[in-house]
């Protein structure tokens, strides 16, 4: 194992280091400090052929002004909140409208996924650290964040996210990694075949918030309890895919308890690769690129619509406001620790 740090680029008068992460087996990991950021994933094959399978650029101002959070750790909240709002404690705390009345991601600036981290290696990997002052972008308390990045000789990419706060505030942290296994350069992930291992979703209505309901996946497009080509159904005309503009939703994942336990695997039948995800978490959002517009990636590689798609890892999106979903509320006495493992296989 081993792990190598190099100048990535500079914004601002900052530096953006990048750390590369190697295996025995050929596997690296590249990631940067902006926006403690997965920017190049090379994964062997059966033949022990690389590939590169997240989509990503050459340079950081294509990270801050075009990306779509590709690669990126997305905080202090992942995900939307309803009407950019929430009251918590009797106090009512208004956030960015940035997805028409809704919020998206934090912010459009500020985001974690936009801020430059402080970092260090880390044993077999390299730890990304922040910290965020009562009020930024309109969340309650003074914040320590920290996300750890490591690979394993199971050619496990394994991040470790923890967060404190000294007040109660919101903190559901997330990767935005998009992923093609064929490799990044490659135009579809229709022929994807996905599982994810939840009888139930989040359905939503328009601007994306849930309704409330955890509905059944069963008899409709939204079942992945057995493998499926994502490309299969994905435009079929029903409500929810309407909504979405194909798939954008959180899964609820079957037994979550708070362990780590296998929640979603992604075969190529192309490449043979397999990735698989682990998760302590309650959701996964399976986003399949639908909002890619076409441009241009690192390697000049040419980006579009479906070119690749997300497994985000997380509590449901509005939390915050429908108290029958699970907690992301932390402070005080509650730390916030997930685990999220990208296992591949081939």
């Amino acid at each position: 194992m081993s792990v190598e740090k190099s100048l990535f680029g500079q914004t601002k008068g900052q530096d953006v280091w990048l750390y590369s992460i190697s295996n025995s087996n050929g596997m690296r990991a590249d990631v940067i400090s902006l926006g403690a950021t997965l920017v190049n994933l090379y994964v062997p094959d059966a033949e022990g052929n690389l590939a590169d399978v997240v989509t990503g650029y050459d340079n950081v101002e294509d990270y801050i002004e075009i990306s779509p959070n590709f690669g990126s750790t997305v905080g202090p909240n992942a995900n939307r909140i309803g009407n950019a709002a929430f009251t918590l404690e009797g106090v009512t705390y208004k956030l960015e409208a940035n997805a028409g009345v809704n919020n998206l991601h934090s912010h459009t600036t500020q985001g974690y996924q936009l801020r430059i981290w402080d970092s260090w290696e880390n044993g077999n990997g390299v730890t990304f650290a922040l910290t965020d002052q009562d009020g930024s972008m309109g969340f309650p308390g003074n914040k320590k964040i920290t996300v750890t990045y490591c690979l394993t000789e199971k050619n496990e990419l394994v991040l470790e996210y923890y967060g404190e706060s000294d007040k109660n505030t919101v903190i559901n942290l997330t990767n935005h990694a998009y992923f093609n296994l064929s490799g990044h350069q490659n135009n579809s992930i229709y022929d994807h075949v996905l599982t994810i291992h939840a009888s139930r979703y989040t359905p939503v209505v328009e601007g994306f918030i849930p309704t409330g309901e955890l509905a059944a996946v069963a008899g409709t497009p939204m079942d992945f309890t057995e493998p499926r080509r994502i490309g299969d159904r994905i435009d079929d005309d029903f409500e929810q895919l309407n909504l979405g503009l194909g798939y954008d939703h959180n899964w609820v994942v079957d037994g979550a308890d708070g362990t780590l336990r296998e929640i979603a695997r992604l075969h190529d039948p192309q490449s043979g690769r397999c990735m698989v995800t682990y998760s302590n978490l309650p959701g996964v959002q399976f986003y399949a690129g639908n909002m890619i517009q076409e441009h241009q990636g690192k390697g000049n590689a040419t980006y579009n619509r479906r070119c690749s798609l997300c497994l985000e890892t997380q509590y449901f999106p509005d939390s915050v406001n429908q108290p029958q979903f699970p907690s992301a509320i932390f402070g005080p006495g509650r730390p916030y620790r997930s685990t999220t493992v990208y296992r591949f296989e081939a």
